[in-house]
């Protein structure tokens, strides 16, 4: 007769079983019973999720923490990443189609870059020293003949003479406060200083990025387990190609609303035309807040210099370049390959700003739509092999398999209506 089965075979018994319960599945009936928790089950996951969450948050605190206090250094790689996205597809392009050496595609893609930034630049120079005159004998006009009887007027009621002597007091209020201008010309001078050496170390990182990017992107990889390296190097690669839909639909609505407001306010008249647009194009870069802020500069010369009427002109075209860029260039441009809802990017721009101010709201957002891209991708039940993925392809940045039908969708239009054109019907 085989002998009775031995209790090493019965399973564990759980912390909270009951008693009765632990006996009918075979427990031992010698073994000391186990008192359930005393601690009820849902206060128990509330403080388990507590405790991650503080974790988490003390983690996110440590990192924010340390990139601002290496601020000099996290920002110039930010925006040298940033840059890279934009202009890695020109030194792909070089080395693809002109057939040249990687070294030689990247020099030649900044030098352009940087001789275009700079032709801009002085273009915009010099159209508002230029344009000024005209600006300050607008301001006196318009001061003399709107401001001033309504700044004397009811309900402010401030006396003639003062308002006449506009000048004097501005001079004095200049002396008086001598000192505080002094010290902030010489943090302006130091804030300068910081901006010339961040400039230059962010040129040094952005050749490196643009020269050996797949490179360096290998080499972060060995930080990851073996098990999880392709999921994150795919992860990674969508993220990049987030960036680069990113940046090319931005610059392409920043022209757009520069170009826009501007042909609306030399229409109107309002003097500074130039340097107006290319503030325009630069707030653009800064989702929502930018555009807002840049357009009300523009009303706010249309008014001091042309009058109520032109100025509500100008704000009719502000406002109609803005329902443009939101309900018609950002969905067809960005489309699938940055998926932030409005609240998000908003939330963002204002933390960025608490942050890191102007810096901080232009970063933002490109930071989430990174992280976005990296959540979709990891979370995806079906995800291609690393080599599968063209980072600098913005329909890469969809998780999942990627539908040929959309991959190089304007290019494959352009060549059709291209083919129309040259056939003989056409």
């Amino acid at each position: 007769m085989d002998p009775a089965p031995s209790d090493s075979t019965t399973p564990p018994a759980r912390r909270d079983e009951p008693a009765a319960a632990r006996g009918a599945r075979g427990g031992s009936a010698l073994s000391p019973p186990l008192s359930p928790s005393p601690i009820p089950a849902p206060l128990r996951v509330a403080s388990e999720l507590s405790a991650r969450f503080l974790l988490t948050i003390a983690a996110v605190s440590v990192v924010v923490y340390l990139l601002v206090e290496l601020r000099v250094v996290a920002i110039p790689m930010a925006i040298a990443l940033l840059l890279s996205a934009l202009l890695a597809p020109l030194v792909s392009a070089a080395v693809t189609h002109l057939k040249l050496p990687r070294g030689v595609a990247t020099g030649l893609v900044l030098v352009a870059g940087i001789a275009l930034f700079a032709m801009v630049l002085s273009f915009v120079i010099n159209a508002f020293i230029a344009g000024l005159p005209d600006l300050i004998s607008r301001l006196v006009q318009s001061y003399q003949v709107t401001f001033r009887p309504l700044l004397a007027g009811p309900p402010l009621r401030i006396p003639m003479a003062r308002l006449d002597d506009l000048s004097g007091e501005l001079q004095r209020s200049i002396t008086a406060n001598i000192d505080v201008i002094t010290s902030g010309a010489l943090s302006t001078a130091a804030t300068v200083g910081e901006v010339a050496s961040g400039t230059l170390l962010l040129l040094f990182v952005l050749i490196f990025f643009l020269q050996d990017g797949a490179r360096i992107w290998q080499f972060l990889l060995k930080a990851i387990p073996l098990a999880q390296r392709n999921r994150a190097d795919v992860a990674g690669q969508r993220a990049f190609a987030s960036l680069v839909g990113y940046t090319r639909a931005t610059v392409v609505v920043a022209v757009v609303d520069a170009v826009g407001i501007g042909v609306g306010l030399w229409a109107i008249g309002v003097p500074l035309v130039v340097p107006l647009a290319a503030l325009v194009f630069l707030g653009a870069f800064i989702p929502v807040v930018g555009a807002v802020l840049s357009g009300s500069v523009a009303v706010l010369i249309a008014l001091v210099a042309n009058g109520p009427v032109p100025a509500l002109i100008a704000l009719g075209v502000v406002i109609a370049v803005m329902q443009l860029e939101s309900h018609v260039l950002q969905p067809v441009l960005l489309g699938r390959a940055v998926q932030l809802h409005p609240l998000a990017v908003v939330l963002g721009v204002a933390a960025g700003v608490v942050v890191a101010g102007i810096t901080g709201a232009l970063l933002a957002v490109p930071i989430i739509a990174m992280l976005s891209a990296i959540v979709r991708s990891l979370h995806a039940a079906d995800e291609q092999l690393p080599h599968d993925i063209n980072p600098l392809d913005p329909v890469h940045a969809k998780a999942g398999p990627v539908d040929p039908a959309q991959q190089h969708m304007l290019l494959r239009v352009a060549a059709g209506i291209g083919r129309k054109l040259r056939s003989p019907a056409g």
